[in-house]
């Protein structure tokens, strides 16, 4: 999938005007009435697209924030994708010079606006390795903005409203006829006094200064399910920032991070650790207690069970995300401990000296085991 910086050729730091020079300069190479090379017409589609989403500050944060996946329910509109509908040439003086068209329509910057949803947030949220299994309500703190209670969202000072705005008659837009040597075209605008919107607060909101909402710092409690791993991500519908214009507000996008657990390590719905067993317990066999997530457990180490061996304590892991009945097994692999010769008594290497002749092991110097070290 494209990268829009890449397409327009600019870094993200780059600036809106920096942006529209960059699209001006590739769709005047690009534009399928100039251009009669294959591929021309497909590269000019992505330069709108690119241009599209990085020239509107809020399509721009969104893609900032959640790449195409962020902007996908903003697609272009017909003009962008079937040039079928586009009027020629002379219309990509609309995006050249802020709105030119040919009668048209002006582009989407121009149009009064309406009602817009809010920003989506995001939170990164760290989580122990028990929490990450077992789920259960975690408490967050998030800052984000919240529609003014004393002026409703309209920024006006309570009593008043705002009026039409006198600049453009409450259109949101400013015209200006211009001729050109394609011919004559009309420059379409975003009116600087209402900022497109038609009207003006004349006495403002002294809670929110006129915005319509404030920026508030709050306390939530959300459900972290069972069985959440690294990058899982959820959602909490509408704690996002406000809307606009009464539109809705926005959704809050919380990203989980597990930490280490000194005893436990995660494979999937397995969890896995290590246990430490003396010689002797791994050749008779034994009962040991071993640590799992749900606490202090019975495992049997076989007799004759061998290093590195993994024994399975079934349905200790990790709970299916989505379905907590289903579970994983708690895997443990038996690490056999050799003691060290000079620690042993002199009754236990006596023992063992005899075990080794009873079993025809070789324990001279020369070519065993025993031998060398117990003298």
């Amino acid at each position: 999938m494209a990268d829009y910086y890449q397409t327009l050729g600019v870094s993200r730091e780059a600036n809106k005007e920096e942006i529209k020079r960059a699209y001006r300069r590739l769709a005047r190479k690009y534009h399928p009435d100039v251009n009669k090379e294959s591929g021309a017409e497909d590269k000019f589609k992505e330069i709108n697209r690119a241009y599209e989403v990085l020239s509107e500050p809020e399509m721009k944060a969104r893609y900032d924030r959640f790449g195409e996946a962020g902007v996908s329910s903003a697609a272009g509109g017909a003009g962008f994708n079937d040039f079928g509908d586009m009027g020629g040439f002379a219309d990509i003086f609309e995006s050249f010079f802020n709105g030119f068209s040919g009668g048209g329509p002006g582009g989407q910057s121009a149009r009064r606006r309406g009602p817009a949803r809010g920003d989506d947030l995001r939170l990164d949220l760290k989580l122990d390795f028990k929490e990450a299994i077992f789920g259960g309500e975690k408490e967050i703190r998030i800052n984000h903005l919240e529609t003014c209670k004393t002026c409703g969202g309209s920024g006006a000072k309570p009593g008043t409203k705002p009026v039409t705005c006198q600049t453009c008659g409450g259109s949101g837009q400013i015209r200006r006829a211009t001729r050109t040597p394609f011919g004559s075209f009309t420059q379409v605008s975003v009116c600087p006094a209402c900022n497109g919107k038609g009207q003006v607060i004349q006495d403002k909101c002294n809670d929110c200064g006129g915005a319509g909402n404030k920026q508030v710092t709050k306390k939530l409690k959300i459900n972290v399910p069972a069985g959440v791993d690294n990058g899982t991500r959820l959602r909490v519908s509408n704690e996002g920032d406000s809307g606009q214009q009464g539109g809705p507000p926005g959704d809050l996008y919380v990203y989980l991070f597990v930490n280490e657990d000194a005893d436990f390590r995660r494979d999937g719905i397995n969890v896995l650790s290590e246990i430490k067993v003396s010689y002797l317990q791994a050749i008779l066999g034994s009962r040991v207690e071993v640590d799992t997530v749900d606490g202090t457990e019975e495992l049997i180490v076989p007799a004759g069970t061998q290093p590195s061996t993994v024994l399975t304590l079934e349905n200790r892991g990790v709970p299916r995300l989505g379905n907590p009945v289903s579970r994983g097994d708690h895997l443990i692999t038996v690490m056999v401990e050799i003691p060290n010769p000079k620690q042993l008594s002199a009754d236990e290497k006596q023992y063992l000296t005899e075990l080794a002749k009873l079993r025809g092991d070789r324990t001279d110097k020369g070519g065993g085991f025993l031998g060398g070290l117990f003298k």
